[in-house]
């Protein structure tokens, strides 16, 4: 049997405009409204990261993309027996676009 949290135990506190206007900015870049949510969980776990990273969709669609010209570049082999040197040249341009974006990704996390 799963017991339900009641929540029946209120904590106030104060906080100057400028906190208020701190808080609000912090819960908007986490993309939250619910200031009790958010500072339950502060209080709690002391902080809250937010991984929305744009650098690391693209990383993602990239992988996508190398992941399909590699198998499409590996069936056209089978089929015909042979490599061109303009399929490898486009292969290593995507992998080294990946590891460009592997680094930004990588950058915005240790800002984080």
């Amino acid at each position: 049997m799963v017991e339900k949290r009641r929540r029946n135990v209120m904590l106030r506190f104060r906080v100057t405009p400028e906190e208020k206007e701190m808080i609000s900015q912090k819960m908007a870049a986490v993309g939250t409204s619910n200031m009790a949510a958010y500072l339950r969980k502060m209080a709690i776990d002391g902080m809250i990261v937010n991984l929305d990273l744009p650098e690391l969709r693209e990383l993602l669609s990239l992988l996508r993309r190398s992941s399909n010209n590699l198998n499409q570049l590996t069936r056209r082999v089978h089929e015909t027996g042979r490599v061109y040197d303009a399929d490898l040249e486009e292969i290593k341009q995507n992998y080294d676009k990946l590891w460009e974006m592997a680094g930004k990704v990588l950058s915005s996390l240790a800002a984080l």
